[in-house]
């Protein structure tokens, strides 16, 4: 009896110990699986975390369009890019409103042409479109004598006569005296245009205007730039539009393009015949031609 109560007693303490460690390893497993799911769950969110924020950064350089300002109504003034080149081309439209809509057509055609053509870009090229830069003027105007109010912005202003190129309060368009604004960059619009070229630094800027049949090169008491010289003779060649080295129909000041010759850009405007026609065929082959010239 004694020797069988021995017994029972060891199987008991040994049952007890077994019982023991297995709750000991239980419980331990488990806080070390805590702890590493914890350390686990911590690196994922910083590799996910990684992962987005590279998204985001490769999204910022590829991306297609940019909010590059805001209009006097508070309307965003957009640019659009094409191509993933190193040289970056910048071509506007709308600086007036819809007084110059066939230039905003025109810059919607192009866009339009090279999305389905992307071919036409050159792999060291980046094509940057401002269609309308006077997006409050878009809405203004039509084709009775009133048309001509699209060419200013919300504030009355004419933007092409708020650029730091000869800048004066009052600027002359055709016999007509019109608003340059209170000071050079005074609108909200140039302002934006003038931010987005010092932050893209083009090699060339084609401007739009409507209407006398031409390309002019630029220039701001400076000289016209040699490449300026090169691109108003290889556009016109290309479109069919006679070259000038000076628009010189009445005086100008505070132009887009003087202004982009006086920071050493060289820049032509392109002015469309009329108010109505678009000429794309004519502008596409011009802008091919400067595609071309940056290429390589």
């Amino acid at each position: 009896m004694y020797t069988v109560s021995i017994m029972k007693n060891t199987i008991i303490i040994i049952l007890v110990v077994v019982l023991l460690g297995f709750g000991l390893y239980v419980f331990t497993k488990g806080t070390l699986n805590v702890v590493d799911n914890s350390n686990v769950s911590e690196n994922t969110m910083d590799s996910d975390t990684q992962e987005l924020d590279k998204n985001d950064s490769e999204k910022d350089e590829n991306k297609t369009e940019t909010v590059i300002g805001s209009s006097v109504e508070g309307k965003d003034i957009m640019a659009y890019h094409f191509g993933e080149g190193e040289k970056n081309l910048l071509f506007v439209s709308g600086i007036h409103g819809k007084y110059e809509a066939n230039t905003i057509a025109l810059s919607n055609q192009v866009m339009n042409y090279l999305r389905e053509n992307p071919e036409t870009i050159p792999n060291d090229v980046r094509v940057s479109i401002i269609p309308a830069l006077n997006v409050d003027g878009v809405e203004v105007g039509g084709s009775d004598s009133k048309a001509s109010d699209g060419r200013f912005n919300a504030n009355g202003v004419d933007l092409n006569r708020n650029f730091d190129c000869d800048w004066q309060e009052e600027g002359i368009w055709q016999n007509k005296t019109v608003s340059g604004g209170d000071s050079t960059f005074s609108e909200p619009e140039s302002i934006a245009l003038r931010s987005f070229v010092d932050e893209l630094n083009p090699e060339a800027v084609v401007v739009w205007y409507a209407a006398a049949g031409g390309v002019y090169a630029s220039s701001c008491h400076n000289g016209v730039l040699p490449e300026t010289l090169e691109l108003t003779r290889l556009f016109a060649k290309e479109s069919g539009y006679p070259a000038n080295e000076e628009f010189d129909f009445y005086e100008i000041t505070g132009d887009a393009t003087n202004w982009l010759a006086k920071k050493g850009i060289p820049a032509i405007s392109v002015l469309l015949t009329n108010h109505q026609d678009v000429e794309f065929e004519k502008n596409i082959d011009g802008i091919k031609a400067v595609l071309d010239y940056y290429s390589n």
